[in-house]
């Protein structure tokens, strides 16, 4: 933690996509918690291409509020890429990741820095509780214990983006340089002190998830393929039952039609399942290995995590910002792009 001669700095970081309704009311929120913290603040919101007047309520709260900075990106990236642009501009001596549809409540943060001031570099919040079916907080819980025991970090329990993570946390962040970003698990693999701090998760205030079984497959994929080796592994397991089983198979095969040709099995129908089985297992540890080297394959191509369109009111230190519209690469946290920035193309820190 930096010296106690200067106040401290928090930026809050919220990822926006249809929140409209929603961002006034954080903007409020957080204000009145970072007042009632004694700190300084910023709070940046970062738009990642919403469908709705999120824009122009954003332009409006950045016109007002010297506090509030306002980035858009060029279309809707995904919210790790929205977390991470919000990173690479922050300034603070911690940054605090929000979801922009108050599911993440602001007045928190006051917990959060209480545990980063006892010295811990991040301290997430831990969904005890929340606001769903039975069956979809089964599917979490079941998901986030599976997915701690087939990982090689140690990644928590019930623990979403939430959460607050010191600036040399973020910094370490920052520059790794994957585009298949999982940000709960590359925070436990940056490692530094832990712990949570436990909350319950409401509903949203507004409008309806856009999170759907298809959509929260695809998480789970993501986070088992980027911190997993336990599908590969499956895979060789998998194979050696398969080998085992034949050859018992078969040996019991020809102890039969030796001692009894009767009780063989035979037929078109004992050949047609013999091949289902084996080609289903085949489909499937074909299609686990395509899941790895997809994911390869949008490392290697090395395309932006995410374009910037436009940036109001960038932090004062350590912005990326590049004035114009020239669309020129820019790296995080130099201090030579403090300027307001416009079709600024995210580009990955150097090894």
């Amino acid at each position: 933690m930096n010296a106690a001669s200067r106040r401290q700095r928090i930026s809050a970081v919220i990822a926006c996509y249809r929140d409209e309704p929603a961002i006034p009311i954080m903007h409020e929120r957080l204000t009145s918690t970072f007042e009632g913290l004694d700190v300084d603040y910023e709070i940046i919101f970062v738009n990642d291409g919403s469908p709705d007047d999120a824009r122009r309520v954003l332009t409006e709260l950045a016109e007002r509020d010297p506090h509030v900075t306002a980035v858009t990106h060029s279309r809707a990236f995904g919210s790790q890429a929205a977390f991470t642009s919000g990173m690479r501009l922050a300034s603070g001596d911690a940054v605090v990741l929000l979801d922009g549809d108050l599911q993440d409540p602001p007045e928190l943060i006051a917990e959060l820095v209480a545990k980063w001031r006892e010295g811990f570099d991040v301290v997430y919040g831990e969904r005890v509780d929340r606001e769903a079916s039975r069956l979809l907080r089964s599917a979490y819980k079941l998901f986030y214990r599976l997915f701690r025991r087939t990982s090689y970090v140690d990644v928590p329990v019930d623990a979403g983006d939430f959460g607050l993570i010191d600036r040399r946390a973020v910094d370490a962040l920052n520059q790794l340089p994957e585009r298949q970003r999982f940000i709960r698990g590359l925070r436990a693999w940056v490692g530094f002190r832990q712990t949570g701090v436990p909350y319950r998760r409401p509903e949203r205030q507004f409008g309806h998830s856009t999170n759907n079984l298809m959509r929260n497959f695809g998480w789970a994929r993501r986070a088992i393929i980027s911190f997993s080796y336990a599908p590969l592994d499956a895979i060789t397991w998998l194979g050696l039952i398969v080998v085992g089983f034949s050859f018992l198979t078969g040996l019991v095969f020809g102890v039969l039609r030796i001692a009894n040709p009767d009780a063989a099995p035979e037929g078109v129908t004992t050949i047609l399942l013999a091949v289902l089985f084996i080609g289903g297992i085949q489909l499937l540890s074909i299609s686990i290995i395509g899941s790895y080297l997809a994911h390869m394959y949008d490392e290697v191509k090395a395309r932006p995590t995410y374009i910037v369109e436009e940036i109001l009111n960038p932090p004062g230190a350590g912005s990326q910002g590049v004035a114009g519209r020239s669309g020129a690469a820019s790296e995080p946290r130099d201090p030579a792009h403090s300027d307001a920035a416009r079709s600024v193309v995210e580009q990955p820190p150097p090894a």
